[in-house]
């Protein structure tokens, strides 16, 4: 990989370091299975819905365990969903693969912590509605293995700071690309501030580029302002298209 990329990536990493807070390991991780229904929940949903929903099972729904959520009526968890959207495709999901772990696995994920990397993953990924994104969050902010998982924003970020090549889709191949950027132990920092970019200034349909900290160091930097909005709004979907789930229940369900 090009010297000269490397060192790039390197700065924008520490200009993101010095305008965002990166939370702790602690902040976000946790018991994997509940990590595992609030990502699900978390689908095409503001983080705030997200947060109001997933209270609201732990609420209803104690222990909060793969047996007992198997065993919950479908329209307690839809109401408990409601507010987050999409409420009876996720409660489908849910009641699926909590079975499914109570079956196969004893009702427990532990075998992302000793398992071989990508043993583990393709466990994940053979979970119904679990994409390669979902896994590798359960993987990195549960287990503390290094993979960088690849959302929206991170992917849009990545590509319009010229980290990956604008044409790519796949989603193995951008996150292999921003790994061989950057220490593995700075994938969780590079995922959270990515984020925090995509979320602030490098927003899907009208980023504030003017604003970015990044301006100098972007290459796309104004491009997508005024008569480039529907180039960037065809950057948006298929943004949104790549990370559809491994197992699609509805067009808008994605992961």
């Amino acid at each position: 990989m090009e010297s000269s990329l490397l060192i790039r990536a390197r700065e924008i990493l520490k200009i993101l370091k010095d305008t965002f807070s990166i939370p702790s390991f602690s902040e976000v991780s946790g018991d994997p299975f509940k990590v595992l229904i609030r990502t699900i929940i978390s689908q095409s949903t503001a983080e705030v819905n997200t947060r109001r929903a997933f209270e609201r099972l732990l609420r209803k729904v104690q222990p909060f365990t793969p047996a007992r959520l198997a065993e919950t009526e479908d329209r307690d968890i839809e109401e408990a969903l409601r507010v987050a959207g999409l409420y009876k495709n996720k409660t489908a999901v849910i009641k699926r693969v909590s079975s499914i772990i109570l079956e196969e696995f004893n009702g427990e994920l532990d075998f992302i912590y000793s398992l071989p990397l990508n043993e583990a993953r393709e466990k994940l990924l053979r979970l119904p509605g679990v994409g390669p994104k979902t896994a590798d969050i359960l993987l990195l902010f549960c287990a503390k293995r290094p993979v960088l998982p690849i959302d929206t924003h991170v992917n849009r970020v990545s590509k319009r700071l010229g980290l990956v090549p604008m044409g790519e889709r796949r989603y193995d191949a951008i996150r292999s690309r921003l790994e061989g950027l950057y220490e593995p132990r700075d994938y969780f920092a590079v995922h959270m501030l990515f984020i925090a970019l995509g979320r602030t200034f490098c927003k899907a349909l009208k980023p504030l580029c003017s604003k970015c900290p990044l301006m100098k160091l972007c290459p796309s930097a104004g491009e997508h302002s005024g008569r480039d909005l529907q180039q960037s709004r065809s950057h948006y979907l298929s943004h949104q298209a790549l990370f559809a789930p491994h197992e699609p229940l509805k067009k808008s369900f994605q992961y």
